[in-house]
């Protein structure tokens, strides 16, 4: 939340990233991440203390408040450090190099990050929420100042010489081990998944508990290939529970970031844009396994709300709404019974049973720890089933007036404060899943959402054809963004079956090639060879609140040698899969997407070639394909004037022809094709067996 106040200001008043302008008036004399800070530390031989967070962190905040406005505790911190902000969003490079010091100091990470690290960008501490005050097993920021200082004044040789090695350990670790793949690695990992797995209330683990989708995306391929129902016994359960919990918004649609509680109803009250995006998906490919109405809903309440509250007038994706409005965490989003009443009258009773309304309240007041009235709505209750069998129609219709009417009250309240940085990786995420969605429920408006979409993000690339991270700052792209794009061309090219997709996601496989690839070791970089020199250059390949780069990257490859049938791809995917390996063995549940891809590499892949005069002619065999789960399918279509473009890309169809000028299928699996067909009753048979 920025402040417009008369306090003096410091250097991120220049900034435009809404995080760093958030800490403008702050009396801590902030730089933001560049060389000036780096010089002044040299120059008067002072540590860094390093803050890293990002605009929507509740915690952030918190420490804001309490530490970084405080008069004392700035002026301590400015007489001791050269004190930097980054956005962890806007520097992911940045920002993974020192979460990964922090995990190896304490055993784990979060933001706020709090790193202090040498002139030379060597850190030394880290840790992440600090109160201004010592508390039992907590040191407070006044004393860590001074204890920093006091060592830095006595002890630097020691300080530098631990600099030095944990620059080495973590240089050591962060570049995966190689190894051939175990067999039963996919077993494994669903063994692991499913002694965490919670039984009652879905998800995995006990708390807090969150949506990652990528575990589910696993499950659903292990199902399909696997044929075991186990899987999707964990999948569907923990999405319905998800969804009628309290992280997801009942009213205004959409999921907060994650529970703090076992039965998802208690949230951490932030929406991102890259949560709605993965989940988006996860419950398109549920509803094309399962065809619940259930899944369809929430796909459709998803798109509601990103088209509602995060698309930007040109097309591309904001990033998160914040967890606080008017200073307190969840105040948007809270009702009272009382409150309730007055807006619904006579519905009241129904919206009680229905969202699960309590007198006395179910959210503890989080300065209290006690309950005062106010209510997450839900619909978790047992008044409710899933599937609403157990409703009847005028009281679903009831159901939908109610929640209108409070959108429409709640509209009318201070809003959270909206980032609106638009970033290139999390908004690939969100173009893949809404072409996805176009494909599956036949639905143009998604997809032309998702067309837009990447118009916005090609009119922001360079002059050279490359990208931008965060568009506003035109910080350079890193292997997320290249990956997590391809990823969205490649599902509009299988919705719209333009062939520009195709190519423009090789043409972004060229410079991730060129400049990511690690061509000794294999594996991508997660910066270019042309970034900001950091104190190492990162592979990245734990699965975490969202894929690795290197994961997508080989997804898509698989995907584009298997449209393409270009042999580098394949070449690279062995590189990727030999590079990771060794720690993929080691705890491959931390690899959930890696696994995924692999699994579709590892099992029989089968392309269908659809040969016709003009488009239209192809609609009605496509009706049979478009909403299955068929995660190893890959369909072209080639017609009169997209002829040359496919053969030149997927050279493999260079010589498929419509036989008697009829329709003709070419149904192909590992470099072989069948005889091709222009029965139309046999193409349509061949097609729904499939």
């Amino acid at each position: 939340m920025q402040k417009i106040n008369n306090k003096k200001s410091n250097r991120l008043i220049n900034e435009k990233n809404p995080y760093l302008l958030q800490h403008a008036y702050n009396p801590v004399e902030w730089y933001p991440w560049g060389e000036e800070a780096f010089e002044r530390a040299r120059k008067e031989d002072k540590p860094i203390f390093l803050s890293i967070g990002y605009s929507t962190c509740h915690w952030c905040h918190v420490m804001a408040h309490e530490s970084f406005e405080d008069e004392e505790v700035a002026e301590m911190m400015n007489k001791v450090f050269i004190n930097i902000k980054v956005d962890r969003e806007e520097r992911p490079d940045i920002d993974s190099i020192y979460m990964q010091v922090c995990q190896m100091i304490t055993g784990s990470g979060g933001w706020p990050l709090t790193v202090i690290m040498t002139p030379d960008k060597k850190p030394f501490f880290a840790g992440t929420y600090f109160p201004k005050e010592s508390v039992i097993n907590r040191i407070g920021i006044k004393d860590l100042v001074s204890r920093v200082d006091e060592l830095w004044r006595t002890s630097k040789e020691d300080i530098l010489l631990s600099a030095d090695d944990m620059v080495r350990r973590i240089s050591q670790s962060s570049n995966g081990q190689s190894g051939e793949i175990r067999e039963n690695v996919f077993y494994k990992t669903k063994e692991i998944l499913g002694k965490s797995y919670d039984e009652v209330f879905g998800g995995f683990g006990n708390s807090p508990k969150f949506p990652i989708a990528h575990n589910l995306y696993f499950l659903m391929s292990y199902s399909y290939f696997h044929e075991d129902s186990d899987s999707m016994g964990m999948v569907n359960r923990t999405l319905k529970k998800m969804g009628t919990g309290g992280i997801y918004d009942h009213i205004g649609f959409g999921f907060h970031r994650y529970s703090t509680d076992r039965e998802w109803l208690v949230p951490h009250f932030e929406k991102m844009l890259y949560d709605q995006a993965l989940l988006l998906k996860a419950y398109t490919n549920a509803w094309q396994i399962t065809r619940e109405e259930y899944y369809r809903k929430m796909v459709y309440e998803i798109i509601d709300y990103v088209s509602r509250e995060l698309l930007s007038e040109d097309g591309g994706f904001y990033s998160a709404e914040d967890a606080d409005s008017e200073g307190i965490e969840g105040k948007f989003y809270l009702w009272k019974a009382s409150e309730l009443r007055e807006v619904l009258g006579d519905d009241y009773e129904l919206c009680k049973k229905y969202f699960c309304v309590k007198e006395e309240g179910n959210y503890r007041d989080e300065r209290t720890g006690k309950f005062n009235g106010d209510n997450i709505l839900h619909s978790g209750c047992e008044y409710v089933a899933v599937d609403m069998d157990l409703i009847s129609e005028v009281d679903k219709n009831k159901i939908e007036l109610i929640r209108k009417s409070l959108f429409e009250v709640r509209e009318q309240r201070v809003h959270p404060f909206k980032d609106k940085k638009i970033l290139t990786d999390w908004n690939g995420l969100m173009m893949e899943s809404l072409a996805l969605a176009g494909r599956v429920f036949r639905e143009r408006a998604f997809t032309e959402i998702a067309i837009r979409n990447f118009g916005y993000l090609k009119s922001k690339k360079t002059q050279d054809g490359l990208l931008f991270h965060s568009i506003e700052n035109e910080i350079p792209a890193n292997l997320d963004d290249y990956a997590f794009l391809c990823s969205g061309l490649i599902e509009l090219y299988g919705t719209t079956f333009d062939i520009k997709y195709i190519k423009e996601a090789v043409a972004f496989q060229e410079v991730l090639i060129k400049h990511f690839c690690d061509e000794e070791k294999g594996g991508f970089f997660f910066t270019s060879d042309f970034s900001e020199e950091l104190i190492i250059r990162k592979k990245e390949i734990y699965d975490g609140a969202i894929p690795s780069g290197n994961s997508v990257q080989l997804m898509n490859l698989v995907r584009l040698y298997r449209i393409t049938g270009d042999i580098r791809f394949k070449n690279v995917i062995e590189e990727i899969i030999r590079c990771f390996s060794g720690s993929i063995n080691e705890y491959p549940v931390a690899y959930t997407y890696f696994l995924n891809s692999l699994m579709l590499y590892l099992n029989t892949s089968r392309e269908v070639v659809l040969v016709v005069k003009e488009f239209e002619q192809v609609v009605g065999y496509l009706e049979y394909l478009n909403d299955k789960f068929i995660p190893n399918l890959s369909i072209i279509v080639k017609t009169e004037t997209n002829g040359d473009e496919i053969s030149e890309v997927a050279k493999f169809t260079s010589d498929m022809i419509m036989l008697d000028n009829k329709p003709t299928l070419y149904l192909c699996s590992e470099n072989k094709c069948e005889y091709p067909i222009n029965d139309d009753n046999l193409i349509k048979e061949k097609l729904k067996a499939l």
